[in-house]
């Protein structure tokens, strides 16, 4: 790649160490539980993991991870201006245990993360009002009016939340906020596995954050406890076996062989997360909007079954569940009543096989087998 013009004076050593200062304690005063600072540049190990990825096939029908390979592995690839990513977590920590509705085969099972209001809308707005800071900040340090006409002297920002192609979990560790763990997702020593991430990209120079220190080690908890056996070795992944990917990217049946393994998870799936070691120095999120709607907590598969179009709207109004939509929500709440050995839901099973969905009339057939068969 060619050098990038500088878009403004760089800031000295002095001036960029105190605008960071004054760029975290912002940070933090706006809820963030962790924020660090790198370049917006990657190693080369990252596009090599990403390429195997794709070659491997592991992003199953994910295609946009493939479409954009280039500007995920290459920062100034996606935005040539950018020196500095500013990546911030937000902990989502439960408080009890996060697998506890599982011990529950009545009910459903859905990831922490979304038995609340969806995540990205609360952090993207904390990012921008973050960025404004950082703008007006910037320019304080730089020197520059706020009326100036020259953008080549204003600092500029762009802000991410898992809706571009930004590599969030390599650059939040390479920013200090931790490491990824065999499970591939980000750990961090105070938040263990329940970080939010987001990212700050800025034409301003800042000062890299230290390494955060910690390591796996040699624990395996996550990778034995996945249901689905979805990491063929330690820091690697196959989607097309986890449950997350299963029952919120996967658009068709799911595979039979998979069904049983999934149990009772209807839209995510904790099972690597929650045993992560590290959890223990997590404290429970400070967030009140990150907090579970009660209904969510463990919801009955017997109501969740009878929801339509509408019901479901109306129940997962500002969710990130309603993003899948209704028919493949009950395919995945059929799923779960298909694995719940509770004989009183084969009714609720019986009454979808007519579905006018052909992929839920199908999942209910299988639910109505499995729990008959269970019977006899």
């Amino acid at each position: 790649m060619s050098d990038t013009p500088p878009l403004q004076p760089a800031l000295s050593e002095t001036r960029s160490q105190k605008l960071a200062a004054r760029i975290r304690e912002k940070a933090l005063a706006l809820g963030f539980d962790a924020i660090g600072f790198c370049p917006a540049h990657l190693g080369p190990e990252v596009r090599t993991r990403l390429t195997d990825f794709l070659v491997q096939g592991y992003h199953g029908e994910m295609g946009w991870l493939a479409d954009r390979a280039d500007q995920r592995a290459h920062p100034q690839a996606l935005w040539p201006e950018a020196r500095s990513v500013i990546a911030l977590g937000l902990s989502y920590t439960p408080e009890g245990d996060a697998l506890a509705t599982l011990r529950k085969p009545e009910c459903g099972n859905i990831s922490v993360y979304a038995r609340h209001r969806d995540y990205h809308d609360l952090i993207k707005g904390m990012l921008k009002h973050l960025a404004q800071f950082v703008v007006k900040e910037g320019r304080d340090a730089l020197n520059v009016s706020a009326q100036s006409q020259h953008a080549t002297d204003t600092p500029q920002v762009k802000v991410f939340v898992d809706t571009a192609p930004v590599a969030e979990k390599p650059l939040a560790a390479q920013a200090g906020l931790g490491w990824q763990g065999k499970h591939t997702n980000l750990v961090s020593r105070t938040q263990g596995s329940w970080l939010f991430l987001g990212e700050i990209y800025t034409t301003l120079d800042l000062p890299p954050s230290p390494p955060s220190g910690g390591s796996c080690g040699s624990c395996t908890r996550c990778l034995t406890a996945c249901p689905t056996q979805a990491f063929p070795e330690p820091y690697k992944m196959d989607a097309r076996r986890c449950i997350s990917y299963l029952t919120i990217e996967h658009a068709g049946p799911i595979p039979l062989a998979l069904r049983p393994a999934i149990g009772t998870h209807i839209y995510g799936c904790d099972d690597c997360l929650a045993v992560c070691p590290w959890n223990r120095f997590a404290q429970v999120s400070r967030q009140i909007k990150l907090q579970p709607r009660p209904d969510l907590i463990a919801p009955e598969l017997a109501t969740l079954s009878q929801l339509d179009d509408a019901a479901f709207r109306q129940m997962f109004s500002g969710s990130p569940i309603k993003r899948i939509g209704r028919n493949r929500f009950i395919r995945n709440v059929l799923i779960a009543i298909g694995n719940s050995k509770q004989p009183a839901l084969l009714p609720h099973a019986q009454t979808l096989t007519s579905d006018a969905d052909p992929i839920v009339a199908e999942a209910a057939q299988w639910a109505t087998t499995r729990l008959m068969d269970q019977q006899a």
